[in-house]
């Protein structure tokens, strides 16, 4: 009876050490191989990633107050509502508005509309002369 308590207790303790030992192994040589590799390379940007509004395009831009905006009071970048009285900015041509940090953020990096996703190209900045003639 004292051998099979014996096995009862032994056998667990020992398999559990045996896997613990390989796993230590394995931790180890993992980070031995680790250490070893090149860095990899920076993956290559894509071909068609668009740069946002400079700053002075971002200035041509209108400014309102939110009791100004045409469409909606809620800033669909930090998704918080505009109050009346707070500094605003409208796309032009689809008119939507948002926080003026929110926009300026989001279109220094992003030169489209946050909701529609319309371009806001260099002919919004620059319309063309109508002749009064």
């Amino acid at each position: 009876m004292l051998v099979s308590v014996f096995l009862a207790l032994f056998l667990p303790c020992a398999g559990m050490s045996a896997v613990f030992l390989v796993y230590i192994c394995l931790l180890c040589y993992a980070a031995n191989n680790d250490e070893n590799q090149p860095e990899l390379p920076e993956p290559p940007v894509k071909a068609g990633q668009t740069k946002g509004l400079s700053p002075s395009d971002l200035e041509k831009l209108p400014k309102v107050t939110g009791k100004d905006l045409v469409l909606a009071g809620d800033c669909a970048v930090c998704l918080d509502e505009i109050e009346s009285d707070q500094p605003a900015r409208m796309v032009p041509g689809c008119n939507h508005g948002f926080h003026l940090e929110c926009a300026d953020a989001w279109l220094s990096k992003n030169p489209i509309c946050p909701v529609c996703r319309a371009a806001i190209g260099p002919e919004l900045f620059n319309p063309p002369e109508i002749d009064p003639c």
